[in-house]
């Protein structure tokens, strides 16, 4: 009898929220790598908030998850069986055929990983992955953020969000403000990660509460969230103020079309910049990024929460709980 695997697949799409009948789990034959493959062991995998815009079947920056098909995302790996001598069997390497718990994957579509003592294999999934650049790149190029000036990051407790106030503030900024969605997570903002304010959005309009955090007005904004914080931030910006559009999860699973910020007209008059960007416009910046962040994590001056959930049978509840704010910092799925 031919060794098996598990995968999961998307068996229908979403309308709203996604729920676990969308997903199947499959067992499937364990697959044999091909010239220029190798098979991984799949060691942890990634669930993201980009993931819900490929359960839908409509044009986006990625392209959809097929129906019937494996899922897809990031995950982190050991080499099983390789017929590469570049790729011996025990490498650890990162990866992008996560939501499975062996993967054949093409040598040239992976990333050999050299571990380092003391970091966890799943940080390259979160603060040395593709989180921590989201973060850098977002913050440091995107936003132009310059020592002094007040920085406002919604979503804060999340894997970008929790790195985005702290690289700030390893910067210099002159005040940090995240908002998130409980009282436990103002807390933990404040009292381990170092940010001067945050506020629970649940506790009142966004835009008072972001008055007070901020009476000077903000300079910086990451956007994770959009909707009623995107608004708030274009009422409280200073003029002049730049904005890194990252995300907008607060309408990730909106059947009806959201309604946008009614205060637009003040992006003239304060002559604002607000930009989108994606992580993979910024690939130039990963040997800066690795160097700068890799010394504040090993030094200890930067926390990377993660959240974990453990088997591949609980990744569809753990990716319905990130997306309902169920994690602080990066939401890691152990295989």
């Amino acid at each position: 009898m031919s060794p098996t695997t598990r995968e999961i697949r998307l068996a229908s799409r979403p309308v709203g929220e996604p729920t676990e009948s969308n997903f199947r789990l499959v067992e499937t034959e364990l697959p044999e790598p091909g010239p220029g493959e190798v098979l991984v062991r799949n060691l942890a995998m990634s669930v993201d908030p980009y993931m819900r815009g490929r359960m839908n079947d409509g044009p986006s920056y990625a392209p959809p998850w097929g129906l019937d098909e494996p899922a897809t995302g990031g995950a982190v790996g050991t080499v099983v069986s390789s017929r590469l001598p570049e790729l011996p069997e025990g490498s650890l390497v990162l990866h992008y055929l996560g939501w499975r718990e062996h993967a054949v994957v093409p040598a040239d579509q992976l990333t050999v990983i050299q571990p380092v003592e003391g970091v966890a294999p799943t940080r390259y999934l979160g603060v040395l992955g593709m989180p921590g650049l989201t973060a850098y790149a977002g913050l440091f190029r995107v936003a132009a953020f310059q020592p002094g000036q007040t920085v406002f990051v919604s979503g804060a407790a999340g894997a970008v969000g929790s790195l985005v106030g702290q690289f700030a503030r390893l910067r210099g900024a002159g005040r940090v403000i995240g908002s998130a969605g409980s009282a436990a997570k103002v807390s933990f903002l404040t009292e381990e990660l170092g940010f001067d304010a945050a506020f629970d959005y649940h506790d009142g309009a966004v835009v008072d509460q972001l008055r007070r955090a901020a009476p000077d007005g903000i300079d910086v904004y990451f956007d994770n969230v959009g909707g009623e914080h995107l608004e708030a931030a274009i009422d409280v910006a200073n003029v002049h103020a730049r904005f890194a559009l990252c995300g907008s999860i607060s309408g990730y699973n909106a059947t009806e079309k959201p309604c946008g910020p009614s205060n637009m007209s003040q992006i003239t008059g304060k002559r604002l910049t607000l930009q989108g960007f994606l992580v993979g416009d910024h690939t130039d910046l990963q040997a800066e990024f690795a160097e700068t962040v890799g010394g504040w994590l090993r030094s200890g001056r930067l926390q990377a929460p993660e959240t974990f959930v453990d088997g591949l049978e609980n990744a569809v509840p753990a990716f319905i709980a990130m997306m309902r704010g169920g994690n602080v910092g990066k939401m890691v799925v152990r295989l």
